[in-house]
């Protein structure tokens, strides 16, 4: 038996020691400080000239029980590990004055003094009862009986009654069996009564919750939200909060909505005016989808290509600005926009082709030829959407082949000119009718001369 109290003193002592000596930052500790009494009748053990009853009887006459005359007897130190475990040492004394009841009396009062390592289990919720945290507790330790000493395994019940999170009552009562090696002690109970107070808990940041239950440990907070701040007081705590230095809605993340239209400020672009959610919370004040935060005309309609704008249409040719080649002067929507040139103009232009000064059988263009053509560039550039189709003729002097081809030299020789003077090569054609569209009879010499020429078709 004594070898087998020494092995579990030595694993009780290696496991407590490990676990009251070892740190993390969230350590908790419990000094309890009262009374205590011990007492040898209701063990239902029996020996010469000691009166003892049977197993608790009499468990509460406290008439049997030895208390010291002193006002503080026992110390208790704990350690807590987790919600259902602790740790701890409790040291006691006392005074004996009888081994039993009133009767076994002892001549010469004897002193006792214990110490105790302990292992405490908190039971579950199920066992509370109002406000009263029960536990069992068990352990080992030495007890010293006068002058004499022997190992004691303990168990015991108890329960606290906490006043606030720091300070409790605590109340236990345990049995305590001592070995063979020491006779004259008797297995006996011991009931203590003290004082809790817990300290120990690490509060880095001083805002009343513990590190260990803190999840903002070095930012004061509020005990709702586990110790983190709520900078704004939206009840929204920090870490959840969009907006943590503005009061806000829960809907919005913590942020706030201003104009109240249902979007947050965050993504409202016009936090002072209701608009809608499509809108990025702007209004649309002329309903063209444009908002009008980026519309330049919020009281007319127009598309958003133009800002919010309607297309001007400058020269009232009812083609807008943005389609029209000739947005300064009226034309035709046929035409992009642009004029036309009237049959007086085309008359005006053909009038002019029929001085250009050719010579007979050549296509080369007079020296007085500057003067005509730069003319017809003038108006071919003030119509500048028209395409043009310049047409050569001749007259019946020389062979029908020949001047068909002459003809064609003679278009593409005006064509070469016009194109020299910035008139695009696009907006130009060509074609050669020979001798068989003359103007003028080729009978006499002024006829043959008229015949000559190059007229100007529009290209439709």
């Amino acid at each position: 038996m004594k070898k087998l109290g020494n092995l579990i003193l030595v694993f009780t002592l290696m496991t407590s020691i490990n676990y009251l000596f070892s740190q993390d930052k969230n350590n908790q500790w419990q000094v309890s400080f009262g009374l205590n009494a011990v007492d040898f009748h209701p063990v239902g053990t029996n020996s010469e000239n000691i009166a003892t009853g049977n197993w608790f009887s009499e468990y509460f006459n406290t008439g049997n029980w030895n208390n010291r005359e002193a006002a503080l007897n026992t110390l208790t130190i704990r350690r807590y590990a987790n919600e259902k475990f602790n740790y701890g040492i409790r040291g006691s004394m006392n005074t004996i004055t009888k081994m039993g009841d009133e009767r076994a009396a002892l001549q010469n009062p004897v002193s006792l003094s214990s110490m105790d390592l302990l292992v405490g289990y908190k039971l579950g919720k199920g066992f509370h009862f109002l406000s009263v945290e029960p536990y069992l507790e068990g352990g080992t330790g030495y007890t010293w009986f006068g002058k004499e000493r022997t190992q004691t395994l303990n168990g015991s019940v108890g329960f606290s009654i906490p006043f606030s999170e720091r300070v409790k009552i605590d109340i236990n009562t345990g049995y305590k069996h001592a070995f063979d090696d020491m006779a004259s002690l008797k297995p006996h109970f011991q009931h203590n009564i003290s004082l809790a107070i817990n300290f120990g808990g690490k509060d880095s940041d001083g805002d009343g919750v513990y590190d260990q239950h803190d999840d903002c440990p070095d930012e004061p907070g509020l005990p709702e939200f586990n110790g983190c701040p709520d900078n704004d007081g939206d009840g929204i705590e920090n870490s959840k909060d969009i907006c943590p230095d503005t009061p806000g809605l829960a809907e919005f993340d913590g942020c706030p909505d201003t104009d109240g239209d249902g979007t947050p400020d965050t993504k409202d672009a016009c936090v002072n005016e209701p608009g809608s959610i499509e809108m990025n919370g702007c209004p649309d004040n002329d309903g063209d989808g444009v908002a009008n935060n980026v519309d330049n005309c919020i009281d007319i309609a127009g598309p958003s290509e133009n800002n919010g704008c309607p297309w001007p249409d400058s020269d009232g040719d009812t083609v807008l600005d943005k389609d029209d080649e000739c947005p300064e002067v009226a034309g035709l929507v046929s035409n992009a926009g642009c004029p036309t040139p009237t049959k007086e103009i085309m008359e005006e232009l053909n009038a002019v082709g029929a001085k250009v000064p050719f010579q007979l059988n050549k296509a080369d263009l007079g020296i007085m030829v500057t003067t005509v053509l730069d003319i017809v560039a003038g108006i071919m550039e003030k119509y500048g959407n028209t395409d043009f189709m310049i047409e050569g003729h001749t007259d019946t002097s020389g062979p029908k082949a020949f001047n068909q081809k002459l003809s064609e030299m003679r278009a593409n020789a005006v064509k070469d000119y016009l194109v020299n003077k910035g008139i695009s090569e696009d907006r130009l054609s060509t074609v050669g009718y020979g001798e068989d569209r003359p103007a003028e009879s080729n009978s006499t010499r002024k006829g043959r001369i008229s015949n000559r020429r190059v007229e100007f078709k529009v290209v439709e």
